[in-house]
């Protein structure tokens, strides 16, 4: 069994776009079917994390083969997310070496992506591996397990971000051209229905 889980972060109520993004219209599904599709056909096992909105948005999933994981602290920050997705990926397989964090607005997330991440970790001996994109760094990002107990330690709003910046010399990067579209506003799905 592959060592590394993909975990997708899909628990948000997508308050700026008034609607669950989650299931917007994208390619030949849904923006987070999208998602799934690419890290379903890495090979790694995947766990998708639902929140707001649970029903409706777990009834797109149905031909998805991943595991899904309701977390009910949703409200409270994405760190609820990140904790619900690592505990389940941990139950399913207690030999878990790492986890790649993703989220389900970046429309151009590729299987060729997630691949990158667990390349670079094997040359670059590092054990955070992080997308860099337009001046920053972010999602997708693969974190060792030696970071496990650092992610169930996050609290409300603090996403991985924190440990990208409180971990700076044990991260290597991975370009990701296109990672900074993503999917807040109804304005951005526009952009984007424009630029595909």
């Amino acid at each position: 069994m592959n060592q590394t889980a993909i975990i997708i972060l899909a628990a948000g109520e997508s308050s700026r776009m008034e609607q669950p993004k989650q299931l917007l219209p994208f390619k030949n599904g849904t923006l987070l079917g999208h998602v799934a599709d690419e890290a379903q056909k890495s090979g790694m096992p995947v766990v998708i994390v639902l929140g707001a909105r649970e029903e409706i948005v777990k009834q797109q999933l149905l031909d998805v083969s991943a595991e899904i994981t309701y977390n009910e602290k949703w409200k409270d920050g994405i760190s609820t997310s990140i904790k619900s997705g690592l505990q389940k990926a941990i139950e399913n397989n207690s030999d878990i070496e790492s986890c790649i964090l993703c989220v389900c607005d970046q429309p151009y997330i590729s299987t060729v992506l997630f691949q990158q991440l667990m390349e670079k970790k094997a040359a670059s001996g590092k054990n955070i591996i992080a997308c860099s994109y337009t001046g920053t760094i972010g999602t997708p990002v693969l974190f060792d397990k030696k970071y496990f107990d650092a992610l169930m330690n996050l609290q409300g709003s603090e996403g991985a971000k924190k440990l990208l910046q409180t971990y700076r010399e044990d991260v290597a990067l991975v370009s990701f051209e296109k990672g900074e579209i993503d999917i807040d506003t109804k304005m951005d799905y526009k952009e984007l229905l424009k630029a595909i």
